[in-house]
């Protein structure tokens, strides 16, 4: 159930965060890329404290992408890590050309 909910929701064109609100590096993440101007529908955020999968879908994060922990950002198919990743992506300059490269931007 928790892998045929990730899978449905990270797709080619679309940026998904997988989140728990009260984390900071979901913070980090989300004010990172409200820096970017998305077309409506290709960025979304998704809480998954409060679901009674939640530890399995970690434990599918960690099959899928080698940690269990939240932020679990993906560009299109692609998870590019969490929190500090992005800020790294972004501070680089290469967060806007992957951005660009998926259809995510306006």
């Amino acid at each position: 159930m928790a892998q045929q909910f990730v899978q449905t929701k990270i797709q080619g064109d679309k940026v998904v965060l997988f989140i728990k609100p009260t984390c900071s590096f979901c913070i980090k993440a989300k004010d990172v890329l409200a820096k970017y101007k998305f077309k409506p529908g290709h960025l979304e955020c998704i809480d998954i404290s409060g679901r009674s999968d939640m530890g399995t879908m970690q434990d599918y994060f960690l099959e899928l992408t080698g940690a269990r922990t939240v932020p679990r950002v993906f560009i299109g198919e692609e998870c590019v890590g969490g929190g500090s990743d992005v800020e790294a992506l972004h501070k680089s300059g290469k967060l806007e050309g992957m951005l660009q490269s998926i259809g995510a931007l306006q």
